[in-house]
């Protein structure tokens, strides 16, 4: 006799399984995921299947600090509501002590690190001046794509018609090399302003703050997505459902190793 038990009202739902949360990973696909998949399918599996918790870097978490306050920026700039230094410098203050996630912080770096996020904002206010209004700041979107994972993501902001990201840098940036490695991310930006806007973008912009003795803004401007490269992304995108289907989480070791969170789990792979 098969005995069946009811679910305990207010108990905690069941952890999926691995098998169940590969298949959620199937449904739908962002850009970080796919990138970090392209980059190490076991780093991959370690954040995403098996959700290993690991501290924030200190470099996570001053491009979470600037994000939150160029988002409040623009978001008042959205309401015609400008905000003022003083009210950017009281945004930022937040940001840097509300983090969700612990920092991985090594003795006496974090005052420094905070006194650089805040220069880099200060820089991009003064040197950025648009003269466009935001079209979208911060837009949670999706597209559902016919045989493929529907594309998840949010866009930092969208002006004139261009499609912009924002990133903080340690080096001056290579206006080809960024463009490359920032090719999955900005294609699937596209094609969530396409399917959500049904036009084509102008452009795209990455927006690099970048964390020198002087800090300084460098923006690298981009023309819309060609079909080549969504070509290239839908079978990027195949290749991410196919890998998930066989379980292919194996590692990719280089020189990237030396700085990922993963390290000792990866050693210990076999």
């Amino acid at each position: 006799m098969i005995t069946t038990v009811e679910p305990i009202e207010g108990a905690p739902a069941a952890e999926p399984s691995l098998d169940e949360r590969v298949e959620q990973l199937k449904q739908t696909i962002s850009a970080s995921r796919l990138s970090l998949y392209l980059a190490c399918r076991l780093k991959f599996f370690f954040r995403y299947v098996l959700k290993l918790q690991k501290p924030k870097s200190a470099a996570l978490h001053v491009g979470s600090a600037v994000h939150s306050v160029l988002k409040a920026w623009n978001k008042a700039r959205w309401r015609n509501q400008p905000l003022t230094l003083k009210d950017l410098h009281d945004q930022f203050t937040k940001a840097w002590a509300d983090g969700e996630e612990p920092v991985k912080w090594e003795d006496g770096e974090e005052a420094g690190e905070q006194t650089t996020a805040w220069k880099l904002i200060e820089t991009y206010i003064r040197q950025a001046n648009p003269t466009a209004k935001p079209e979208f700041v911060e837009v949670p979107v999706e597209a559902e794509l016919k045989g493929l994972p529907k594309i998840i993501g949010v866009l930092d902001l969208v002006q004139g018609g261009k499609v912009i990201d924002y990133k903080t840098s340690g080096q001056t940036p290579n206006a080809e090399k960024v463009a490359h490695t920032n090719e999955v991310q900005l294609s699937i930006y596209s094609m969530l302003y396409r399917h959500n806007t049904g036009r084509e973008e102008k452009g795209l912009e990455l927006h690099h703050l970048v964390k020198l003795k002087t800090p300084k803004v460098v923006i690298t401007e981009l023309p819309p997505m060609t079909e080549q490269k969504q070509s290239r992304l839908f079978t990027l995108m195949e290749s991410y459902v196919e890998g998930l289907d066989r379980r292919d989480f194996v590692p990719s070791p280089g020189l990237q190793c030396s700085s990922c969170e993963f390290f000792n789990e990866c050693k210990a792979w076999h």
